[in-house]
C-alpha cells in the first residue's frame, strides 16, 4: 500500500491513496479540515466497525445501524500523542444476541483492526458497546 500527501498552502495538505481518493488534511488544529491526528482517530473507528459489521453479519445477525463514537485522552506536551482511545459502539438490528455483540467489539480491538493493533502498542485502546 501506498499514499503520498502534498503540502498546499499555510498547514493544509492533500493526501492521496493508492485507490485514487483523496483527502485534505489541516495541520493548523483542524481549522479548515480534519487535522491530521483527527483522521488516525476516524480510521480506528471506521476500520473497527468494519470488523463489527462484518463480524455480526457472519454471525447471522440483522444488524441495521452501526456507530462508533471515539474518545481520546492525549498528551499536554509534544508530541501529543493519543494516551488512551475508547471507542463506543452503537448497533441496532432485529434481535441482536449481546453476546454476540460484546464479542464482535472486543474481537475487533484485539484480534482484527489493524488501525487498533498498531495504535494498541503504545495507546490504552478500550470499547464500550450498547445495542439500540
Amino acid at each position: 500500500m501506498q499514499a503520498e500527501v502534498k503540502w498546499v498552502e499555510d498547514f493544509k495538505f492533500l493526501g492521496q491513496s493508492q485507490s485514487g481518493h483523496s483527502v485534505v488534511m489541516d495541520g493548523n488544529g483542524g481549522a479548515t479540515a480534519p487535522s491530521p491526528m483527527e483522521m488516525v482517530l476516524m480510521a480506528a473507528g471506521g476500520c473497527s466497525s468494519v470488523d463489527v459489521v462484518d463480524g455480526l453479519k457472519s454471525a447471522g445477525q440483522k444488524v441495521t445501524a452501526c456507530s462508533a463514537r471515539l474518545t481520546t485522552e492525549r498528551r499536554d506536551t509534544a508530541p501529543r500523542i493519543f494516551t488512551a482511545i475508547n471507542i463506543h459502539f452503537s448497533v441496532s438490528g432485529e434481535a441482536l444476541e449481546p453476546a454476540l455483540v460484546e464479542k464482535v467489539t472486543a474481537d475487533s480491538l484485539q484480534k482484527y483492526c489493524s488501525v487498533c493493533l498498531m495504535l494498541g502498542t503504545g495507546v490504552e485502546m478500550t470499547h464500550s458497546w450498547e445495542i439500540v
